[in-house]
């Protein structure tokens, strides 16, 4: 069984550390940096593709958008490796007559997070800039006191009128991302919004940079899938998973880091940043390949972390899952700190470290590999 050890300076997880180049770096920040909200994703799936396009052989698209890059595409048995490529956003909903915008959630966005932060507002005329409003400090009382909800947060783009608002390119149905950027923290931890799940799909090109680079010979099909629509109920992977009709599918997503304040580690389980990847066990979790890579763990010794997912995992491992005929299923997970906001962050040991696991996992595969419980 894989230990799960605390990595610290070091450690052998931590001296391996560094299969991340120059390119590969700067590609996370372009990719992190920009929007792709849920619905909207295509200008960041063409900056994954064009990445991830030397080290496939030939790649497809469906018709919302997710897109996939393929290592032998004529091989009949085929193994998934999957990611999310949209982020949380708001929908304009309601603009006042005085020039003021009401919004509706495009995902799971944050409206106690919102007060005082800048948008972009994607129009047809390009960016506009705007600011999410709110009362200062002196004007509010304890007895009139008001938190944040989606009936009185507002945008801000400095009209007056409705009609300004409108000439500028806004109208009900453009999309609102925060105004953020990747960032550094510590040299430790990678930080911006997106995070969720952005990184997933730096995570699996840098796994076929691996396979190229190092010229591994693959005797199945490699399919290199970056779904959009999770945010919203897996609806992307949904669909391309009866495009592809895989055989396997190992999917990465984030998880929740619970060592900050305010976690409870009864609710949300005792996983941590930095003490390496997480497995999930849930049913639609195929323990024969659940068991398969705690063994490539083991043997990699890449330290592991586990948690339970109940009835569902909440990921794009489900929508695979239960798809087709059923499809041998698994999730291998990011530890990730401040979900859905714009200071998410993941550790760089962490990163690596999945990527490698999904790799060795790869590998580790054999064509044709019979999954079943009983056979």
């Amino acid at each position: 069984m894989a230990k799960k050890k605390e990595k610290g300076k070091g450690s052998k997880d931590s001296k391996r550390a560094g299969i991340l180049n120059t390119q590969s770096l700067q590609f996370l920040e372009t990719y992190i940096n920009n929007a792709a909200p849920t619905g909207f994703e295509t200008p960041g799936q063409q900056l994954w593709l064009d990445y991830i396009r030397p080290y496939v052989d030939t790649y497809m698209v469906d018709t919302y958008g997710s897109v996939v890059g393929v290592i032998n595409p004529d091989a009949p048995y085929k193994v998934v490796v999957e990611a999310h490529a949209d982020e949380i956003a708001w929908f304009v909903h309601y603009i006042t007559g005085d020039g003021f915008i009401y919004l509706r959630r495009n995902g799971g966005s944050d409206h106690m997070i919102a007060p005082s932060k800048r948008v972009n507002i994607h129009t047809p005329k390009g960016i506009v800039k705007g600011v999410f409003g709110w009362p200062a400090i002196h004007t509010r009382t304890a007895e009139k006191e008001e938190t944040p909800s989606m009936k009185n947060i507002f945008l801000e783009v400095g009209a007056t009128s409705k009609d300004e608002v409108e000439k500028m390119g806004i109208h009900v149905g453009c999309v609102v991302t925060f105004d953020d950027e990747f960032a550094i923290l510590n040299d430790r931890y990678y930080m911006g919004r997106a995070l969720d799940n952005r990184v997933g799909g730096f995570m699996i090109a840098e796994v076929a940079r691996l396979i190229k680079e190092n010229k591994d010979k693959i005797p199945f099909g490699v399919y290199f899938t970056n779904s959009v629509q999770e945010e919203i109920g897996l609806r992307g992977a949904e669909m391309i998973a009866h495009r592809i009709k895989p055989d396997v599918a190992i999917v990465t997503d984030v998880c929740h880091d619970t060592q900050t304040p305010m976690m409870s580690k009864v609710v949300n389980g005792d996983l941590a940043c930095g003490k390496g990847p997480v497995l999930s066990y849930g049913p639609a979790v195929q323990n024969n390949l659940l068991k398969h890579i705690i063994e490539v763990a083991d043997k990699n010794k890449i330290s592991i972390q586990r948690q339970a997912a109940s009835r569902s995992t909440g990921t794009d491992t489900d929508a695979f899952a239960y798809s087709n005929a059923g499809v041998a299923s698994a999730l291998i997970s990011l530890p990730l700190r401040y979900m859905h906001t714009t200071v998410e962050m993941v550790h760089k040991e962490d990163v690596e470290n999945v990527i490698l696991l999904i790799y060795h996992s790869l590998k580790a595969i054999k064509n044709n590999q019979d999954w079943r419980y009983i056979k």
